[in-house]
């Protein structure tokens, strides 16, 4: 052949090659074995976070006035997307609102409610949705509250109030006051957090470990002989800036509570300001290390402990998202603050942090994404409408599908290796080794139904993957969800929805042992099949 055919041939099979599209990354594998539990996967995975912040509130789930609104001035279209994420906890009121924020304004005649300097998003709080319109909400979707008491410029006896005037039936003075503004019968609130980032330089009534450790002692003390049944969170580390040292707050925070809470809460939020899709996409992976971390302090601590009976110190990863557009002094505070838009890219990193979730459920049995409507959200809300976010669909999967034990999933696949980068504003650095392009969790419940998820990372390509089960044949058909788009960038709007969830045709089992998925490029994959021994 001379060399003119030669070139010829050369350019007719890169054609070919092109023309059939992305090449397929092949020989990856993933083992499914169910006698390798991690543990209980706990629906409070599945939570969200309404704080008093720019227009989650008032403009986002509440709205009185408005043609959109029900009679408790509820928007009933945000409603009904959020009754679509199955919902199991919403933490409220804050966040950082939450240290300048005193109950007792939000409660009795809205008319009579004062308005306040609102010090933490730089706006003026009306006090017309308080406790007892959120616990309207709360029955509105079917979830349960959890409530976060003022560490900062309160009190321990202002705590111990709140609980008096939700959790008791009658009596004394706080619980009458909720029998007076027309509550008969107590709210019996479960879940309490001791303040909220007292880490942080910016919270309100910051303290170092030692001091808050003291006031959090004596709040849960005066709290739970108001009602023994309650259970406690926390504040655990927030501030990972390069000069902080969040392991020894949660060291502290750990040793000197560890007879007293029930959680300890940590929150993480992450971006992509650098626009580096691969070191985004890897950012679930730091999560995971800061839970292993936390779990050894625990494990340390729970040693020395004595709890009563009661269970080990669990973690709840009450505030984390995508935060990074939003974060300018302009775009922080008023009624339009923290807005983000989210794109698929987003979504992916979203499904790898409940990844994350179920593969620690051993330890972390509470998950909060902040937050519900418009503020950092996956419900985007105005006047005459609203849309679902990308971020919503994965959120919207796992909450309504993904139960059972958590199991050790094997997973074999190529990997790549990040730089050296921020994790988002306010953050510290981070460089990840062998970053998995396959991201895998997998739950199996006594029925026999296994589901398998699965984000794939590489931007460019299908992965081929051997799913194996170690333990039994796969039986019937698997049915196969994907949350994709057209691009990573891809985003929703009003009226535009390119990235949502799709049922795929579904993938033959037919008892094999071992069948062959193509995961496709830049794609979150829920397989639900059944496993028979």
């Amino acid at each position: 052949m001379n060399a003119k055919a030669t070139k010829f041939s050369v350019i007719f099979l890169v054609l070919c090659l092109l023309s059939a599209g992305p090449v397929l990354a092949q020989n990856a594998r993933i083992k499914i074995d169910i006698d390798r539990s991690v543990g209980k996967v706990d629906e409070l995975l599945y939570g969200n976070f309404v704080e008093h912040l720019g227009r989650c509130v008032y403009g986002g789930i509440y709205e009185p006035g408005s043609p959109l609104s029900d009679e408790n001035g509820f928007r009933k279209d945000v409603l009904e997307a959020v009754k679509g994420l199955d919902v199991s906890i919403v933490r409220y009121p804050g966040g950082n609102f939450v240290s300048n924020y005193h109950w007792k304004d939000g409660v009795g005649p809205a008319a009579e409610r004062p308005a306040r300097m609102e010090l933490a998003w730089n706006r003026l709080e009306s006090n017309h949705f308080g406790t007892n319109e959120f616990m309207a909400y709360c029955k509105a979707i079917g979830t349960e509250p959890y409530f976060s008491v003022n560490m900062g410029t309160g009190t321990i006896e202002e705590a111990q109030q709140w609980v008096e005037y939700t959790n008791v039936k009658e009596g004394p003075y706080y619980a009458e006051l909720r029998k007076k503004h027309g509550y008969p019968e107590p709210y019996n609130i479960k879940y309490w957090s001791l303040g909220n980032e007292m880490d942080g330089f910016w919270q309100m009534g910051h303290m170092n470990a030692e001091d808050y450790s003291k006031k959090a002692r004596e709040a849960a003390k005066l709290m739970r002989l108001t009602d023994p049944s309650i259970k406690l969170v926390a504040a655990g580390s927030s501030n990972f800036r390069p000069n902080a040292n969040p392991m020894e707050w949660n060291r502290v925070v750990l040793e000197e509570l560890k007879d007293v809470v029930d959680y300890i809460a940590l929150h993480m939020y992450v971006g992509n300001p650098d626009d580096n899709y691969y070191n985004f996409m890897s950012t679930p992976l730091v999560l995971e290390q800061r839970t292993h971390l936390v779990k050894g302090l625990i494990d340390e601590v729970m040693s020395r402990a004595n709890r009563q009976g009661r269970d080990p110190i669990y973690i709840a990863w009450d505030e984390y998202n995508i935060w990074y557009r939003w974060r300018s002094s302009e775009t922080m505070s008023g009624t339009r603050a923290l807005e983000e838009r989210y794109n698929l890219e987003d979504a992916l990193v979203i499904a790898g942090f409940l990844n994350a979730f179920i593969r620690n459920a051993d330890i972390v049995k509470m998950a909060n994404m902040a937050q519900l409507a418009n503020v950092i959200a996956p419900i985007f809300a105005e006047e005459k409408g609203m849309f679902r976010q990308t971020i919503y669909f994965p959120l919207q999967l796992f909450a309504q599908q993904v139960r059972g034990t958590s199991l050790d999933v094997f997973v074999d696949c190529d990997t790549y290796d990040t730089e050296r980068f921020f994790l988002g504003l306010g953050e510290s650095q981070a460089q990840l080794d062998k970053v998995p392009y396959l991201d895998v969790s997998a739950t199996y419940q006594d029925n026999g139904d296994v589901y398998i998820c699965v984000v794939n990372r590489h931007k460019d390509k299908a992965i081929s993957t051997s799913l194996i089960s170690q333990t039994g044949a796969f039986s019937g058909s698997f049915e196969v969800y994907e949350v994709n788009g057209p691009d990573v960038k891809a985003e929703n709007d009003f009226g535009k929805e390119p990235v949502k969830t799709v049922k795929k045709d579904g993938l033959r089992a037919d008892g094999k042992a071992e069948v062959t998925y193509s995961f496709p490029a830049h794609s979150f994959t829920m397989l639900k099949g059944k496993i028979k021994r």
